[in-house]
């Protein structure tokens, strides 16, 4: 009877132990979690689908006669540089090649500033071979984080780079350009924006649907970040492989915000087997703050205006700074971009959501706890006090998005 009684307490605990996502933090206190968080930020494979550090650096030296090939090892600038990125454990930050809606009215414009960013991020790998390598595929990147190094995937923003000529689609993959956004802030000749109400093709153009197939058939991951609604769905129509959406959060939390991706959206994603990554700017997370935010902006606009200026050109960077130091605007929180990620895992899964921060790309709206580049195990430690299992956190890391890279590399593969 004793031996009973001793098999069916351990069959108890063992039950125990086999607990569910809800319970997984019980017993371990706030200081065991934030030293979890650690080691797992350092352990796994952090990969970030959005960091906009090519063009911050562009814009910085605007007036030096050749391109700024290095990079801050150490700065109180922006929101990347080496010694913070080790210290939040980020191993594979998508540097976006951002191109500027303005320079789609001069034909060869974008291309010519892509292949800028390009080489600037080729020069700053050169430069720091010790700590930086180019990343053209998900093994590059696991290769690289066990030689301590950080990858340099590189994604375009703004699919205006193709110009009209679909050959370069292959061009810009051979260049290291693993996705592509297929627009940004204005139509293009691909598709509609999000943020623009022209509605100049109703979705994909006939040139877009041609740019669908051929980002498929040569490898390139489809972006579907900044695109109208519309346009997702007849992408989602057309792909033979999973998408992503590098840069955007639930429009769950944001209503009317068309920028950000609806449940219904996020679901069908999910169903092609595609991967939302998680956008960490106050103004995508909180409607509360966004409101605020774009009221900020229409004032700002103004000024831009007043000065001869658009966003992008040569000049506005400093005006922003200004401004954004005279207006400060209310920010969100790591909490809610926890609240993001859960609302992703209850509409498509565990696997189907990643993280997109946006660093360097939304200014001072970035949230409380996740300032900059060495606060990722922040977000970590929310996940786990959550109940996120370690492979949960693993799959939003990396491991998500490294396979939906996978899966389009492999389909090239085979066509």
């Amino acid at each position: 009877m004793r031996s009973l009684l001793l098999s069916l307490l351990i069959l108890i605990l063992l039950g125990c132990s086999s607990t569910n996502q809800s319970n997984l933090s019980e017993g371990r206190s706030d200081e065991m979690l934030h030293e979890k968080a650690e080691k797992l930020a350092h352990d796994l494979i952090i990969s970030d689908g959005h960091v906009d550090l090519p063009y911050r650096l562009k814009v910085s030296n605007f007036k030096l006669e050749k391109e700024y090939l290095g990079i801050p090892i150490e700065t109180e600038n922006g929101d990347f540089d080496y010694v913070r990125a080790k210290k939040g454990g980020l191993d594979a930050p998508f540097m976006s090649i951002y191109l500027p809606s303005g320079f789609q009215k001069e034909k060869g414009a974008s291309k010519k500033l892509a292949d800028s960013l390009i080489t600037m991020v080729e020069g700053i790998a050169l430069a720091h071979p010790d700590k930086f390598a180019v990343a053209k595929t998900a093994e590059d990147c696991e290769l690289q984080f066990a030689k301590g190094l950080i990858s340099l995937p590189m994604g375009m923003e703004n699919g205006s780079g193709i110009e009209d000529d679909l050959s370069n689609i292959k061009y810009f993959n051979d260049r290291g350009i693993s996705y592509i956004t297929l627009t940004h802030s204005k139509d293009n000749l691909i598709c509609d924006s999000s943020y623009d109400t022209t509605r100049t093709w109703n979705g994909l153009s006939p040139f877009g649907e041609k740019v669908v197939v051929e980002m498929n058939r040569v490898g390139i991951m489809v972006d579907i970040s900044h695109v109208s609604d519309q346009s997702f769905y007849d992408v989602m129509d057309l792909t033979k492989v999973p998408v992503i959406a590098s840069h955007s959060s639930c429009r769950r939390f944001t209503p009317g915000f068309e920028r950000n991706m609806s449940d219904t959206m996020i679901k069908r994603l999910g169903e092609n087997g595609g991967v939302i990554q998680i956008n960490f700017g106050s103004s995508f997370l909180d409607k509360k703050v966004a409101d605020e935010i774009n009221a900020s902006r229409k004032k700002l606009r103004v000024i831009m205006q007043e000065k001869g200026l658009e966003f992008g050109d040569e000049g506005s960077m400093k005006v922003i700074e200004q401004f954004q130091k005279e207006n400060p605007v209310l920010l969100s929180d790591v909490e809610m971009v926890a609240n993001h990620i859960d609302n992703v895992v209850k509409v498509a899964g565990i696997n189907h959501v990643g993280i997109g921060s946006d660093f360097d790309g939304v200014g001072d709206t970035l949230p409380t706890g996740l300032k900059d580049v060495s606060q990722y195990p922040n977000l970590i430690y929310v996940l786990l006090k959550r109940g996120y299992s370690d492979e949960d956190i693993a799959k939003i890391c990396y491991k998500n998005v490294f396979r939906v890279w996978r899966a389009v590399d492999n389909f090239a593969a085979s066509h």
